[in-house]
């Protein structure tokens, strides 16, 4: 991954400058977050503010509490009191109206706008020239992760096939659905754990219940959390479970906190690293690395979180200077900056 100049001091002035031209009293970072209890957000928002912090920058951080109308209105807020620059976490990912509606905001106060980590349109960020988007392309990390279990399940089959019937019986937990991440997330990791699978001449994941046409389970509370993860997988322990000889064998997360919700159920009913399903997430937080480490979790996808923070930095440096972004950052699409997504296993971690 390209590295970014990090461009602290420049901040600090742009920032005051900033905050001259508007008459406010100095300058200000608003950064708004679309739920604080996000595992991993919660450590970009813990890099971020130090960063900031270390230079010498005033912000605010706000919870939305996954409401996008609570966000709108704390952006009203933060706009009024004469902020120098967002930082917009999106509730409402993918959006057009929520997008258009904070680049409005935004647009009419003159402010640098950084939208990040929660995919929005291009077609609304690009057309003011003040704002800007970072973030990873989501769709990679359903391509990893599908490769990383095709992989495992080539090399392991039959450790994995817990009942010994020849076919691996899956659950897949989404987290968001119509969120563009979930989405592409959801259909990669199988489609390409499929084609591992097919190349090698094994059967197709079979997702564990024959009478869900989606093949997946969503949070139903849009949170993608550990005890919606939990939840679903006590309940599916009751009923697919070695007694019956009808198990769940692979559990695919779309982020590491439902994967570990999926291992506390298993612990739970008495499931040890060996006789678990085998347990995939994504993002590479610290708790999901520590299971890793014990061999409860097989694998995740590191989401870069001081990457994410050092570029939301870079960005507000560069659009409160001059409006245009720094040539220290490389922009694609219009405005967008993608932060590259990295497999990881406990081999991973033991190389590291």
């Amino acid at each position: 991954m390209k590295k970014w100049i990090a461009l602290a001091l420049a901040l600090v002035m742009a920032l005051s400058v900033s905050a001259c031209g508007s008459g406010s009293s100095g300058g200000k970072v608003a950064v708004f977050w679309y739920d604080f209890e996000d595992a991993y957000l919660s450590s970009v928002r813990q890099t971020l503010d130090q960063s900031l912090t270390k230079a010498g920058v005033s912000f605010q951080d706000y919870d939305a509490k996954g409401s996008q109308t609570a966000q709108i209105e704390q952006i009203q807020s933060a706009i009024a009191e004469g902020v120098s620059a967002l930082a917009v976490n999106i509730v409402e990912a993918s959006s057009d109206e929520a997008t258009q509606t904070v680049v409005d905001m935004a647009k009419e106060a003159g402010l640098p706008l950084v939208f990040f980590n929660r995919s929005v349109p291009e077609n609304i960020v690009s057309v003011y020239e003040k704002a800007a988007y970072v973030g990873t392309d989501y769709t990679m990390a359903g391509h990893m992760q599908g490769q990383m279990i095709g992989d495992y399940l080539v090399n392991n089959y039959d450790a994995v096939d817990l009942n010994g019937d020849g076919i691996i019986s899956y659950v897949l937990f989404k987290g968001q659905e119509g969120n563009a991440e979930a989405n592409a997330r959801t259909q990669y990791s199988v489609g390409d754990a499929n084609r591992v699978l097919s190349a090698a001449g094994k059967p197709a994941l079979s997702f564990y219940d024959p009478n869900n046409s989606a093949r997946y389970l969503v949070d139903q509370t849009g949170a993608w959390s550990e005890k919606q993860g939990q939840d679903y997988m006590q309940t599916i322990l009751t009923r697919y479970c070695e007694a019956e000889g009808d198990m769940v064998e692979l559990v695919i997360a779309n982020n590491d906190d439902m994967a570990l919700g999926a291992i506390d159920a298993c612990e739970e009913a008495g499931l040890d690293k060996n006789t678990m399903p085998f347990i995939v997430g994504v993002d590479a937080t610290p708790p999901a690395l520590e299971a890793l480490r014990e061999g409860t979790l097989k694998g995740t996808v590191r989401n870069d979180a001081s990457g994410l923070a050092q570029s939301i930095l870079d960005l507000a440096v560069s659009l409160s200077a001059g409006g245009e972004p720094s040539p220290e950052i490389e922009l694609t699409d219009g405005r967008y900056v993608w932060l590259e997504y990295e497999a990881v296993t406990a081999k991973d971690l033991k190389k590291s």
